[in-house]
């Protein structure tokens, strides 16, 4: 008899087994296996802009070129391929390097981009910021998964998430071997939040004997798409300092927002200018990434995180921990100061660069529109119109026959849904219970990102699919009553 292996499926790290990331769980794998037969899918299950068909930008990819290839810049005929603004950057970036983009970084990142962000922050929130208090990281997701890791210390340890939610946090909470603490979003009032709510929350987990350490929130929303109002980030910073919990300000769809009614807020704006000793006091980390936006550059690993008001030697500590990867990758860091450093108005690349990202922004407008528009016209199926960030979040209200007919497959009744979607149209989506929902209640989500010519014509095959559904499975429900 051969002998047990040392890592078996029983004996693994136990928070290894239990994390889940639905965006690319059941669904996603089934949609893979269809592609390789030749089936065609549209990847709607997660916010990957370029994949679905969105160019890159062109200043931010000349300037990258040139970097990856300075050698470039020697030809004589360089000036004929690259504009001079984007040879300027290339050089700047280059120089700040200690071996162009094949070496490594100062663990926190290029001092000259964190100066670049820290500018970019000033300029957004009229209020100064401090680089070195801003560490560069290989996406958002890691600079999330480095504060829980000095957040959370143990499983008496807890985090306030938003339900639905983006799975990083359920996922990230479960591996350090903490608890997620869930607060509802309200979808009857456009995924709004409820305060009253959130304390009630808050004082359940303590009496379960769990230590509520911090304060997830995404702005705008992942997966619901609303934006946060000046008021509800006042209501949230004056909770946190109040309940003594950090906040942790995922902003990464801030240029993702898509009514005129709502700007894009930052929690650190708010905070800053209520003043006072709460200003002084609440510990806030604030997010951002290359990867949406109207940059799109996921694969890029870009991401940044600012602290304020964090104690100076955990500032340290983290700075230890960001040091055992040695450093974040130079190319999303880069990416990260084309990002809050475009091309300014004189510039040769100006007007390109301009018109290229509105198209985008408008384009995905639309997009929203004929989305929510199109959920809508479906039987049995509601959605918040999108006023922000790359997705829907459509309630699918599940006939009996069609819960039962899950129940049997040993699956949840939306992924069950999710499936049969998948197989009748190839549109490949995430089922609701992926990211939380109230109990009863079943849902999908769906990037906006298909094409804006693709679009009518594949949401015309999820009507059709939908409706067909519906029809099916309330007749099998009547036939057995």
């Amino acid at each position: 008899m051969a002998p047990r292996k040392v890592m078996e499926p029983d004996t693994i790290n136990e928070n290894v087994r239990k994390t889940n990331y639905a965006v690319r769980g059941e669904i996603y794998l089934r949609a893979s296996e269809l592609q390789k037969e030749g089936k065609k899918i549209i990847f709607t299950n997660v916010g990957n802009p370029h994949a679905l068909g969105q160019k890159p930008l062109t200043f931010p990819r000349q300037v990258m070129a040139l970097c990856q290839a300075p050698f470039l810049m020697d030809d004589p005929n360089a000036g004929m391929l690259f504009p001079p603004d984007a040879i300027a950057r290339a050089k700047s970036y280059l120089a700040m390097t200690s071996g162009g983009v094949g070496a490594y970084s100062d663990s926190r990142g290029l001092p000259g981009v964190r100066k670049e962000i820290a500018e970019f922050i000033q300029e957004r929130d009229g209020f100064p910021s401090d680089p070195e208090l801003i560490f560069l990281t290989d996406g958002a997701s890691k600079g999330v998964q480095q504060v829980l890791n000095a957040l959370i210390r143990g499983e008496k340890d807890g985090v306030l998430v938003p339900i639905p939610q983006y799975p990083l946090y359920s996922a990230s909470i479960t591996l350090l071997g903490g608890t997620l603490v869930p607060y509802y979003l309200n979808e009857e009032s456009n995924w709004g939040l409820d305060v009253v709510d959130l304390r009630a929350q808050v004082a359940a987990a303590r009496k379960k004997g769990i230590t509520v350490r911090g304060l997830v929130f995404i702005n705008p929303g992942n997966p619901t798409g609303q934006c946060l109002t000046e008021q509800n980030l006042r209501e949230l910073i004056e909770l946190c300092y109040t309940e003594r919990l950090v906040l942790l300000a995922d902003e990464v769809y801030q240029t993702n927002v898509y009514q005129d009614q709502r700007p894009f807020v930052s929690a650190k704006k708010v905070l800053k200018g209520m003043g006072g000793i709460i200003s002084r006091e609440l510990e806030l980390v604030s997010f951002h990434t290359v990867s949406k936006g109207f940059l799109g550059e996921c694969g890029q690993r870009g991401g940044y995180l600012e602290m304020t008001n964090i104690h100076p030697l955990i500032v340290e500590e983290l700075y230890k921990v960001a040091s055992i990867s040695l450093s974040p990758n130079i190319t999303g860091q880069i990416m990260l100061g084309l990002m809050v450093k475009p091309p300014k108005r004189g510039d040769y690349s100006y007007q390109k660069y301009i018109t290229e990202s509105k198209e985008i922004l408008e384009s995905l407008r639309r997009r929203a529109h004929i989305m929510t528009d199109g959920f809508n016209s479906c039987k049995n199926i509601v959605c918040n119109f999108t006023e922000g960030a790359m997705y829907s979040f459509p309630r699918v209200m599940l006939p009996p026959g069609a819960i039962a007919a899950a129940k049997k497959e040993g699956k949840a009744p939306d992924a069950y849904y999710c499936l049969k979607l998948l197989e009748a149209t190839g549109i490949s989506t995430v089922p609701g219970s992926g990211f939380g929902q109230k109990d009863g209640s079943f849902h999908m989500r769906t990037t906006i990102l298909p094409s804006e010519d693709e679009m009518p014509a594949m949401m015309a095959a999820f009507k059709k699919f939908n409706d067909a559904f519906m029809a099916e499975y309330s007749n099998q429900y009547v036939s057995k009553l």
